[in-house]
């Protein structure tokens, strides 16, 4: 495998990706070498970590465009309403942090952290406090992050294998006996299988009905296994919680400890921890109303009823965290284990915990050593190949994009006053593909590519009529730059015919990218490094147009598709470039727009 260094301004992807003082990415690129395998991708071992300390900026220092950041609020705002497809608000009130190479270009409040008394089930209601008790979000306010507790964990698993205290493939009996003790069927679980959800263990149970943790735990290690140890993905909560307790029995110390102790002392995160005190509980967000665990509207313990019959300490959940807090924790992953001159994580553990550990299980089980990887459900155009992250019941998640350095924090009390409520991960997307569209992209040689832009459930073409039909010897070259949704799918066709009626058929395309070259049927979709590759296609004879049909599903997407330098030959003649104003002025655009970012 050939590698090309990416670094500073030099190279064609810090040309094709970014602008201003910010914008030279942290990633030096590996192709997969020649040949028609596919396009280029990004691993973990091709990230150049620079550190950055959080601080505010403008868009500009961040190398960000404005106009889009300033859409970021708004897109977030939209979903504390009613709208299509959602009768009730997603969420009453969030607080989001919008960064790029360390810069915050975004950290606002909005809505309420507490608005209702209760939920009625029977009428499928909710009864608000009198408006003199709400308490609006502040951008300190205080979350419970839900499975983001699961981050927490799998940092100090990992910082605890780099010492040599865990070994991640030997048996989870070895370090936690009981584990085993009654199921002997567990015997075959490693560590590292706990926080990859291929244990085999079960997603859920009800640990109510037991009399005490110690019961609990018990009740946990001894459920059956849905699936053979290592064989199938199955998000488990109980894998975490004995992950936790694994690390608490190896330490000797409460995993509430051990995640003070490792990562939030060191760096400096006040406000995140375990059952916050009562001092802190006028800045916590409420979240349900739960009387089937014998509260009311729960604020200031844990939602997860799992972790609340467990103490509030588990290895699922649990974390309380603001958003500042949690950029931080972000922040010292996209800076490659160290924060503020604080290592909390080698380098080399961190591109192990963020190697996709599934390989061959599907996009849903795609992960790192804790860490979701490549989530296009809520991480939308900021998904990538080594984009990591995660979500929390509760309404938060995180995402950090280490090839732009972008980092998105959304901290939400979806569930308050209902989990009914703000299911769908769209609240998330929405702002988050406003970060993603406000990273440019550099044209490749004009000022202004053609752009598909970013609509859900559209269709939108881009048509080149020609004056006359180039009878043989036709073709076609353009630059091209894509990063879809991979079912979202652009389509070059052409077409022999004349006037509305013409028929169009897909046109295959060779595709490269310094040495690295590949075929397809006409289509354009997915992922290709996020940088201008080169594009040709042998056209009909006959031909009397060309149009590139970008078709998009209802919901998730990427940051698009981009044309420049677009050129019809007629053996080596140009009857068509777009680089000439006459010429790109007889483009037929139903969705597309010429763009210089």
């Amino acid at each position: 495998m050939r590698r090309r260094h990416f670094l500073g301004t030099v190279g064609s992807l810090a040309v094709a990706y970014g602008a201003g003082p910010s914008s030279a990415p942290a990633l030096a690129a590996s192709w997969n070498g020649s040949g028609s395998g596919g396009p280029p991708t990004v691993t973990p071992d091709d990230l150049e970590f620079r550190p950055h300390r959080l601080r505010p900026g403008s868009p500009h220092r961040a190398g960000l465009l404005r106009g889009q950041v300033e859409k970021i609020v708004p897109a977030a705002e939209e979903y504390m309403r009613p709208g299509p497809g959602r009768p009730n608000p997603s969420h009453p009130g969030f607080v989001l942090l919008a960064a790029r190479n360390g810069v915050v270009v975004e950290h606002e409040a909005r809505g309420h952290a507490l608005r209702y008394a209760k939920w009625d089930e029977a009428t499928q209601t909710a009864q608000e406090l009198p408006r003199e008790q709400w308490v609006g979000m502040r951008r300190d306010t205080i979350f419970d992050v839900a499975s983001v507790s699961k981050l927490f964990t799998s940092v100090v698993l990992v910082s605890m294998a780099e010492r040599g205290e865990i070994d991640l493939d030997a048996p989870v009996k070895r370090y936690l006996p009981e584990f085993a003790g009654s199921d002997p069927a567990k015997s075959a679980i490693v560590v590292r299988q706990l926080v990859t959800h291929t244990s085999g263990m079960k997603a859920d149970m009800d640990l109510q009905p037991y009399p005490d943790r110690e019961a609990r735990l018990a009740a946990v290690y001894a459920s059956p296994l849905d699936n053979p140890p290592g064989e199938h993905y199955t998000y488990s909560d109980l894998g975490l919680i004995s992950a936790g307790e694994l690390l608490a029995k190896v330490a000797g110390k409460g995993l509430d400890e051990l995640v003070a102790e490792i990562i939030t002392r060191p760096l400096g995160l006040d406000d995140t921890g375990y059952n916050p005190p009562k001092s802190k509980l006028d800045r916590v967000a409420a979240t349900e109303y739960m009387p089937w665990t014998g509260r009311g509207m729960v604020r200031g313990s844990v939602h997860d009823e799992k972790s609340y019959y467990l103490g509030g300490v588990a290895g699922h959940a649990g974390v309380f965290s603001t958003a500042s807090d949690l950029a931080v924790f972000g922040q010292m992953v996209l800076n490659g284990g160290t924060y503020g001159g604080h290592r909390i994580v080698g380098e080399k553990w961190i591109r192990k915990m963020l190697t996709n550990q599934n390989p061959g299980m599907g996009a849903e089980a795609a992960r790192g050593l804790g860490w979701q990887l490549d989530q296009r459900f809520y991480m939308d155009a900021m998904t990538s190949p080594v984009s990591f992250g995660h979500t929390g019941y509760t309404g938060p998640c995180l995402v950090g994009d280490p090839i732009s350095g972008s980092l998105f924090v959304f901290m939400a009390n979806r569930v308050h006053p209902t989990r009914e409520w703000g299911t769908e991960s769209v609240y998330r997307r929405a702002p988050a593909r406003r970060l993603a569209r406000a990273v440019p992209v550099r044209p490749a040689v004009s000022r202004a590519p053609w752009y598909s832009g970013q609509r859900d459930g559209t269709t939108s073409t881009l048509r080149v009529p020609l004056k006359e039909a180039v009878r043989k010897d036709a073709s076609l070259t353009f630059r091209l730059w894509y990063d879809t949704d991979p079912a979202d799918i652009c389509t070059l066709e052409a077409t022999t015919g004349a006037g509305g009626d013409a028929e169009w058929k897909a046109v295959p395309l060779r595709m490269r990218v310094e040495d690295h070259r590949w075929r397809t049927g006409g289509e354009i979709s997915g992922f290709s490094g996020r940088q201008w590759l080169h594009a040709q296609a042998a056209l009909p004879d006959g031909v009397t147009g060309v149009r590139w049909r970008y078709v998009n599903d209802e919901d998730q997407q990427g940051r698009g598709v981009y044309l420049d330098d677009v050129r019809v030959l007629a053996g080596s003649r140009p009857v068509f470039m777009s680089v000439r104003p006459r010429d790109n002025a007889r483009v037929v655009a139903d969705g597309w727009e010429l763009s210089g970012n």
